[in-house]
C-alpha cells in the first residue's frame, strides 16, 4: 500500500474537522440548513488555509444523496465520489493553467445542459485571479444569471486582482490564517493519532516556519518525521528548519537581564557552533523583547503564540520596562550595525554589550520627578516667588503652610531633592537642589538677595542710576549676610503642617531614621517612610511608592494612598512590584490596595524634599555666617552665587 502524505490523509471531509475558520463555517451552516444557498461563493486567504478544502466539503452537502445540508453523510456514492475526486458534476478548474478566453468559453458551454448525478453543478475555479481579462467578461454574464442547477465555488489568494465586477457578484469569504496555537493543537492531535513520537518545542517551530498554512505544518511534519527517523524532537527540527534554538535566545535574554555578560558571550559561543544567521538571532532577540514590554505594559495581552507565555512572563517581571525600552533600541540600531561590522558575530556581540554597557542606573526619585512635575512647574512659573533671605526669624514662624509650599514649588524645589539624604546623615546630594537662577550683580546694582523679583524692572534702568548706588552694596552685602544667618536656625527648627490651614507641626523623624528592619506590627506613618527608604526601588516604580502614604496596618493587609497627581503613571503591575518589594522585606506574604487620592500626612517624598530643604538652608547659614566669607563680600563687594550652594559631608 503507497504512503499517503499527512496533508492529504488529514485533509477535512466535514466542516466539524476544519480547524479554525468559524467565522466562514457559521455563515456556510446557517445557509445551508436554512436553504437560503448563493449562486456563487469566493473564499480568498493564502495558502493552506481551507479554500479549496471548505469548497470541496460544500459540494458535498449540496449534492449528499440524503438531502442538502450542512452535515453530508460521507457514505453516499455522491460523497464517495467527491472525496475520491471523480464526481463527474463537480468540475474543478484551475485558472492558472487556463487563462484563455476560449478556454473559459469552453467551459461556459456547458453550464446550460443539467447534472449528470448530483443535483447540482458545481464549477470550483482555483486560482481565479489567474484569468485573462477577456476571460473575466466572458464569465460575468454566467456569474450574474447561472441556471438554477449552477453553483460556482471561485479561490484566490490575491482577491486584488480580481476585478470588480466579478466581486460584486459573489460572496466573499476571508480566510483566516492558522495562528501557531491552533497549529500545533492540530498536529499534536495528528502525531498522536499516527502514533509518532515528538517533542512539543518542536512543534512550535513547525508551526511558526508554517506561516499561518496548516498544509505547510503537515509538509514540514512529514519532513521533520523522515529527517529524525519516526520521530519529532525539537534538536532534529533547528538543524532541517536551520534556525535558532529559541531556548538559547531565552537564555541569552535572561543573562542580559541579570547583567551577566560572560554568560551572554558563553551564549553567542554555544550558538556560533552552530553557523546560525546573527541577523535572525537579533530578530529572535527583538521578537522576545517586544513580547516582554507588552507582558509589563498590559500583562493580561500576552498570548502563547510562541509557547513561550511562562518564561515570558518571568522575565518581565525580572526586567525593569526601562531595560527593556532601551534593549529593545540598541537591537533595532545593532541591525543597521550588522551590516557594518567585520563580521556578524562580533557586530551581534557588540550590540549585546552595548545593551549591558549602557544600562541605565536606579532612577533617583528627584530625576523621576523631574518628569512628573512638568505641568506643576509651568503653573507655579507663573506665580511671584519669595526668597528666604528677605524673610525675619518673626515672619518665618508666623508663614503658613500654603505661603510655604508656594514659595518652594516656585522656586523649582518641588520634589527635585528628593534624592538627597537626610541632614542628620550628612551624605552627599547627587543631584542639583534648586533650579539654576540668575546670578546677583551685588556689585554693579547692590541688590539684596531677597529683592531678585524685581531683578526684571532692573534691567531696564539706565547704567548711570545703578553706578550710583555702587556705594551703598558693601553694607547691604553685610545685611544679606546677617539675614541669612538670623532665619536659618528658625527654618530648620520649624517644620510646616500638611493640612494647609497654616498650622505649624513638628514632626518626629527618629523613626524614619531607621536603618534596622521594621517590623510589621509596629508600622505607623513614621517608620513607613523608613521602610521606603530601605526598599530603595527605582524606576517608575521607586517615585510612586515614594508618593504613597499609610493607611492602614491589618494583620497582612497594606491599605496605601497615591498622591493624585501621579495616578496617571500607575497600573496594575506598579502595585504588584510593590506588594512583592513588601512581602519579601517583611518576609511574609503581603496583600496591597492601593488608590489614588490627596494625601493627608507627610509622604516620604515630602519628608526627603523638606529634609534636603532643611539641609540646604544649614549650608547657607554656613556659608553666610562664615567669617572669610563675610571678609570677601566686604572688601571686594561681591555676593554669593545662589545656585552654588550644596550641602557636602563635613567630613569630605
Amino acid at each position: 500500500m503507497s504512503y499517503q502524505v499527512l496533508a492529504r490523509k488529514w485533509r477535512p471531509r466535514f466542516f466539524s474537522e476544519l480547524a479554525g475558520q468559524e467565522h466562514v463555517l457559521k455563515a456556510l451552516v446557517n445557509a445551508l440548513d436554512h436553504g437560503r444557498l448563493h449562486h456563487a461563493y469566493l473564499f480568498t486567504g493564502t495558502r493552506g488555509v481551507g479554500k479549496t478544502t471548505i469548497a470541496r466539503i460544500l459540494a458535498k452537502c449540496l449534492n449528499c444523496e440524503e438531502g442538502v445540508s450542512s452535515t453530508p453523510c460521507g457514505q453516499c456514492a455522491s460523497c464517495r465520489e467527491i472525496d475520491e475526486g471523480r464526481f463527474v458534476d463537480l468540475i474543478e478548474v484551475d485558472a492558472a493553467s487556463r487563462t484563455k478566453v476560449e478556454d473559459t468559453r469552453e467551459l461556459l458551454d456547458n453550464v446550460q445542459y443539467a447534472p449528470t448525478r448530483g443535483r447540482y453543478k458545481v464549477y470550483l475555479i482555483d486560482e481565479v485571479h489567474m484569468l485573462s481579462g477577456h476571460s473575466f467578461n466572458a464569465l460575468l454574464k454566467t456569474l450574474e444569471e447561472p441556471p438554477p442547477h449552477v453553483k460556482f465555488l471561485l479561490a484566490t489568494t490575491d482577491p486584488q486582482k480580481l476585478p470588480v465586477t466579478i466581486l460584486s457578484r459573489c460572496l466573499q469569504f476571508g480566510l483566516k490564517n492558522m495562528t501557531p496555537e491552533r497549529t500545533v493543537d492540530y498536529l499534536s492531535m495528528v502525531l498522536k493519532k499516527e502514533k509518532v513520537p515528538f517533542e512539543l518545542p518542536a512543534l512550535w517551530q513547525l508551526a511558526r516556519a508554517a506561516d499561518g498554512s496548516m498544509r505547510d505544518a503537515l509538509s514540514l511534519t512529514d519532513q521533520a518525521i523522515s529527517f529524525g527517523e519516526g520521530k519529532v524532537g525539537d534538536t532534529d527540527v533547528n538543524l532541517m528548519l536551520g534556525t535558532v534554538d529559541r531556548g538559547q535566545v531565552m537564555r541569552m535574554v535572561h543573562a542580559l537581564a541579570t547583567g551577566q555578560a560572560e554568560q551572554v558571550l558563553q551564549t553567542v559561543s554555544q550558538l556560533a557552533e552552530h553557523t546560525p544567521d546573527f541577523n535572525s538571532v537579533l530578530n529572535d532577540l527583538l521578537s522576545i523583547l517586544h513580547r516582554i514590554a507588552i507582558a509589563q505594559a498590559v500583562p493580561q495581552s500576552v498570548d502563547n503564540s510562541q509557547g513561550d507565555k511562562e518564561v515570558i512572563t518571568v522575565l518581565a517581571q525580572k526586567m525593569t520596562a526601562e531595560d527593556v525600552q532601551l534593549y529593545y533600541q540598541v537591537g533595532l540600531i545593532g541591525k543597521k550595525d550588522l551590516q557594518l561590522a567585520p563580521d556578524l558575530r562580533a557586530g551581534f556581540e557588540m550590540a549585546l554589550l552595548r545593551m549591558l554597557a549602557f544600562k541605565p542606573e536606579p532612577v533617583l526619585l528627584s530625576e523621576a520627578d523631574n518628569e512628573v512635575e512638568l505641568v506643576d512647574a509651568e503653573v507655579a512659573a507663573s506665580v511671584p516667588s519669595n526668597d528666604l533671605s528677605s524673610i525675619s526669624p518673626v515672619s518665618v514662624q508666623e508663614t503658613s503652610l500654603e505661603s510655604a509650599e508656594t514659595s518652594y514649588e516656585n522656586k523649582g524645589y518641588e520634589d527635585k531633592t528628593a534624592s538627597a539624604d537626610d541632614c542628620v546623615e550628612n551624605s552627599y546630594i547627587d543631584t542639583p537642589v534648586v533650579d539654576p537662577v540668575p546670578a546677583m550683580e551685588l556689585g554693579k546694582n547692590g541688590l539684596n538677595p531677597g529683592e531678585k523679583s524685581s531683578e526684571h524692572e532692573l534691567s531696564d534702568i539706565p547704567s548711570e542710576l545703578l553706578s550710583s548706588e555702587e556705594e551703598d552694596s558693601v553694607p547691604e552685602a553685610a545685611e544679606q549676610k546677617k539675614n541669612y544667618k538670623s532665619c536659618g536656625k528658625e527654618l530648620t527648627a520649624t517644620e510646616y503642617s500638611s493640612d494647609g490651614r497654616g498650622k505649624l507641626q513638628t514632626f518626629d523623624d527618629s523613626r524614619c531614621l531607621l536603618t534596622e528592619a521594621v517590623v510589621l506590627e509596629e508600622l505607623d506613618d513614621r517608620s513607613w517612610i523608613s521602610v521606603c527608604r530601605q526598599l530603595a526601588m527605582g524606576g517608575v516604580t521607586g517615585t510612586l511608592v515614594f508618593h504613597c502614604e499609610l493607611i492602614s496596618c491589618r494583620q497582612d493587609s497594606l491599605v496605601l494612598q497615591l498622591d493624585k497627581r501621579r495616578s496617571t503613571l500607575y497600573n496594575e503591575t506598579h502595585r504588584k512590584r510593590i506588594e512583592d518589594a513588601l512581602s519579601a522585606y517583611f518576609n511574609r506574604s503581603l496583600s496591597v490596595a492601593i488608590s489614588a487620592g490627596k494625601l493627608q500626612g507627610e509622604s516620604p517624598a515630602e519628608w526627603r524634599r523638606r529634609k534636603a530643604e532643611e539641609r540646604l538652608q544649614c549650608a547657607r547659614e554656613a556659608i553666610y555666617g562664615d567669617d572669610k566669607v563675610s571678609q570677601l563680600m566686604e572688601c571686594f563687594s561681591a555676593t554669593i552665587v545662589e545656585q552654588s550652594i550644596q550641602p557636602v559631608n563635613e567630613q569630605g
